[in-house]
């Protein structure tokens, strides 16, 4: 009767201290999976505008400016980029605010690409048509990106040209209906033809944000306004 008694009280402080092993195995596993999943997926922002407006300039400042790495060639040819470009775990910190995002460079957005174009830059015509070819291709991505995979948009325009077209409006207003964040940044403000006010008068709705991505003119306010809307 003692000897039953003590295997049973044995057995009973086993289990006991088998269920505290299963316990303490589930909190720490529930520790773990806590912390992996209260780290947010990196926003990806797309850059989009229409072409030579200084996109791959813009992507390529911020990218070395915060990884030391860039992310595309830079052009005058129109339709340089011709396939989305993405430059992950960008990391900006700014006034306390911090914001880890995928660049996405996209093709200059147009209604239509014509080889003539590209015979201006000195390129035979077999070639011509081959880069016209890939430019639509890559405004059909560009439209992909900006309908599906896009957490919010980085719209640049030239600020020496006029603003009120038909693409512009056209992106705008899916970028609205989408109800993605959006800062208008008025590119290209060390020409001496820019005029940064016609940007924001042809977007009221929106920020717009002055800068030289080429000059680095005004990037601090840059980083100020992308951490801000996009944390």
């Amino acid at each position: 009767m003692v000897h039953t008694l003590l295997c049973t009280r044995d057995a009973g402080g086993a289990g006991a201290h088998m269920m505290g092993l299963i316990t303490s195995l589930k909190d720490s596993v529930s520790r773990v999976t806590d912390r992996l999943f209260a780290t947010e997926e990196p926003k990806r922002i797309g850059i989009y505008g229409p072409p030579n407006a200084g996109k791959t300039t813009l992507a390529n400042r911020i990218a070395r400016d915060w990884t030391g790495d860039a992310i595309g060639p830079e052009s005058h040819v129109p339709h340089e980029t011709r396939r989305a470009r993405r430059k992950e775990g960008v990391d900006i910190e700014r006034n306390g605010k911090s914001v880890t995002i995928d660049i996405v460079d996209t093709p200059g957005v147009t209604t239509k690409v014509d080889y003539k174009e590209f015979l201006d830059h000195d390129m035979e015509k077999d070639d011509a048509i081959r880069r016209s070819r890939e430019a639509t291709e890559g405004v059909a991505e560009a439209m992909h990106w900006l309908r599906e995979d896009v957490d919010g948009v980085i719209y640049v325009l030239d600020s020496t040209t006029d603003p009120f077209t038909q693409v512009n409006t056209m992106l705008i207003g899916i970028i609205e209906s989408r109800e993605l964040p959006v800062l208008i940044f008025a590119n290209k403000t060390d020409l001496e033809d820019s005029d940064v006010q016609r940007v924001a008068d042809a977007f009221p709705d929106h920020e717009t944000v002055p800068l030289s991505a080429l000059e680095g003119n005004n990037m601090d306010e840059v980083y100020d306004k992308i951490a801000e809307y996009f944390a």
